[in-house]
């Protein structure tokens, strides 16, 4: 089984290869090729699991060397796979979730010229992101993080004709650049500590190394997830990137490029374990960034928005989680896994709506779509019931689970961040109340498009509705099929570890307070959204809603500090030249050139003036002569 690692980004390289070389001959079934061959990753996913299952926990692990990548002295650096319970269940999500969204994509860029290309990206986006996963080294692992950075840029950007597009796609690369620079210089830390950079000796060595060094190391892989994940600082490229095709907000917010932080910080647990200021920043960061994802999705009448808003904030309760260490490694990634079906499905439903309202993103634009678009409205219902923790849906297991971790934590830490999750959840509740109420109840708000055409919203075409309704059902029963017998625990805990922590208060009274602050969130987004009609243009709000629009000014807070604090740095630069440089330089010059020039009057070739120089000489040397026998 061992030489199948391969295939699973094999495949799907394969068709990117294909569909991106193969020219215009593939335009009338690319979108084929590339939807079969991200469903074979996902069959060779399959048969691995299966046989991963009839091992015993501690025979699981999988292994591949293909070749050594870079050969010399002193530096070893291989090209070989490592599959083991963690990875299996990012390359399930991954493959499984991206072959729905492939199909869903048939539908969606039917009329789009350029589908063949498209659909080349997602091939691109899969392999690079398997890559990611299965690598047994932190070198293999970096170059499927670029491979993942520049398939975002690509997918991100498709529809390059629109600025807005060009814009976000820029950003998003160039955000990302920042984060990058962070896992390149761990790699650098860890084979100047390590000598190596494999998972293996590096995780193993962390209890033989000075806690300064790991610190340093456990900070730059924070960075570099924050990148990837969208987590303060490195959050602002997310809200932009939904100027992509639907299909490709839901591939990077549900199964591919913001979960890559995620496995990043739980991969390198032992690093973080044996760090622990390290880790108090990366639970710090995943507080932070889920109150604030939460806040902007608030405040967000762009649908997508409004989602991209709840995954940075889902994206900050996994983060939360992983650094709380092995107490909450299991559930941070457990969530990840049920975040990946109720996300992808809730994007998928919202394209669903776009589809049938032309390309409308406001909420309040919409309303009374659940008449017309029956089959959207009960899949992207359930994704709602799922993220708001609804009892006995996906999210109530996986996030309730992150909250009780959190409360594990002990002491007024613990105190402290099971406030902070349960305050994330009652606003999680009213912003995707709201969505709902604002898109799918009331009267309807329709208006013409630009161009004058009235929207006749309508069902979308199976191609689309199947993999939502597959989606909804990942969303309703993933979370208990993952908790009976705490099997999903059972089965990462060989890899990342598990403890029960010190909780002060019990899981039934944790789930209590979660159902309380779940019916407040809910009450106040009826009050303010269900119970009478909604204005077409949003009023003017409140100070901080002002501020949430504008994503709590983040755009703002870079341009002053980054690109106003670099012209200034580059003007600085320029005077010093001018001044400081330059003058150096120039004042030599001039200096040695007047000089030069009054030495060069001592030489005017007249032999009176030698005479009179010889004289003046011949008068200074008797002076001294006699001076020295005076003395």
């Amino acid at each position: 089984m061992d030489n199948l690692i391969a295939l699973l980004v094999a495949a799907p390289l394969l068709g990117a290869a294909v569909l991106l070389c193969g020219g215009r001959r593939l335009d009338r079934f690319g979108h084929w090729i590339g939807t079969l061959l991200a469903a074979a990753s996902f069959v060779v996913g399959a048969v691995l699991f299966a046989d991963m299952l009839g091992k015993g926990a501690d025979q699981r692990a999988l292994h591949q060397y293909l070749f050594s990548w870079i050969p010399v002295e002193g530096f070893q650096a291989d090209v070989a796979f490592q599959l083991d319970q963690l990875s299996m269940t990012f390359v399930l999500l991954i493959t499984g979730v991206g072959t729905l969204i492939h199909i869903y994509s048939i539908g969606y860029m039917e009329h789009d010229e350029r589908r063949r290309r498209f659909f080349g990206y997602l091939n691109l986006f899969l392999a690079a992101m398997l890559l990611l996963v299965i690598a047994d080294n932190y070198l293999l692992l970096y170059v499927g993080w670029e491979g993942v950075g520049l398939a975002s840029y690509l997918l991100i950007g498709f529809w390059q004709h629109k600025p807005s597009a060009a814009t976000a796609a820029k950003k998003a690369f160039l955000v990302n650049r920042v984060g990058d620079m962070g896992l390149s210089i761990a790699i650098m830390l860890m084979f100047t500590t390590f000598g190596t950079f494999a998972f293996g000796p590096v995780l193993a060595s962390t209890g033989e190394t000075s806690e300064g060094k790991l610190t340093a190391i456990g900070l730059m892989l924070l960075l570099a997830a924050c990148g990837k994940s969208a987590q303060v600082p490195l959050q602002s490229w997310l809200g932009d990137a939904m100027e992509g095709p639907t299909p490709v907000s839901a591939l990077i917010h549900a199964a591919t490029m913001v979960t890559a932080g995620v496995y990043l910080i739980v991969r390198s647990g032992a690093i973080f374990n044996a760090a622990p200021d390290a880790q108090l920043v990366v639970v710090v960061v995943g507080g932070v960034t889920l109150l604030f994802g939460a806040i902007v999705g608030c405040a967000k009448d762009d649908i997508k928005k409004a989602l991209a808003g709840s995954t940075m904030s889902q994206i900050g309760y996994m983060i939360l989680a992983a650094g709380l260490g092995p107490i909450g490694y299991v559930f941070a990634i457990m969530h990840l896994v049920t975040h990946g079906f109720f996300k992808a499905g809730l994007f998928l439903g919202a394209g669903s709506v776009m589809h049938g309202m032309n390309d409308e993103v406001d909420m309040r634009k919409f309303g009374g779509l659940r008449r017309y678009m029956p089959v959207t409205f009960i899949t992207f219902g359930l994704g709602y019931l799922a993220i708001i923790g609804f009892p006995g849906l996906s999210g109530f297991f996986s996030k309730d689970k992150i909250i009780e971790a959190a409360f594990a934590k002990g002491g007024t830490e613990g105190w402290i961040l099971g406030a902070v999750t349960l305050l994330g959840a009652a606003i999680t509740a009213f912003y995707m109340t709201r969505v709902m109420l604002l898109t799918f109840f009331g009267e309807k708000r329709w208006q013409p498009d630009a161009e004058g055409h009235d929207p006749h919203p309508h069902e979308s075409p199976k191609s689309m509705t199947i993999p939502m309704i597959v989606l909804a059902f990942g969303s309703v029963f993933a979370g208990g099929f993952f908790s009976i017998g705490d099997r999903f625990l059972n089965w990462l805990e060989p890899v990342t570890g598990h403890s029960h922590g010190d909780s002060p208060v019990s899981a039934t009274t944790v789930t209590a307070a979660t159902m309380v602050v779940l019916v407040i969130g809910v009450v106040i987004a009826w009050a303010m959204y269900g119970r009478g009609p909604v204005p077409v243009v949003a009023p003017r709000g409140s100070l901080l809603t002002r501020a949430a629009r504008r994503d709590l000014l983040q755009d703002d807070f870079n341009h002053v500090v980054l690109v106003r604090g670099g012209e200034h740095l580059t003007r600085s630069l320029v005077y010093v030249d001018h001044t400081l440089v330059d003058g150096v330089v120039n004042g030599t010059a001039a200096t040695m050139g007047g000089l030069s020039g009054r030495l060069r009057k001592l030489q005017n070739g007249y032999a009176r003036s030698y005479a009179v120089s010889m004289f003046g000489g011949t008068a200074v040397v008797i002076a001294a002569t006699l001076l020295m026998r005076a003395v």
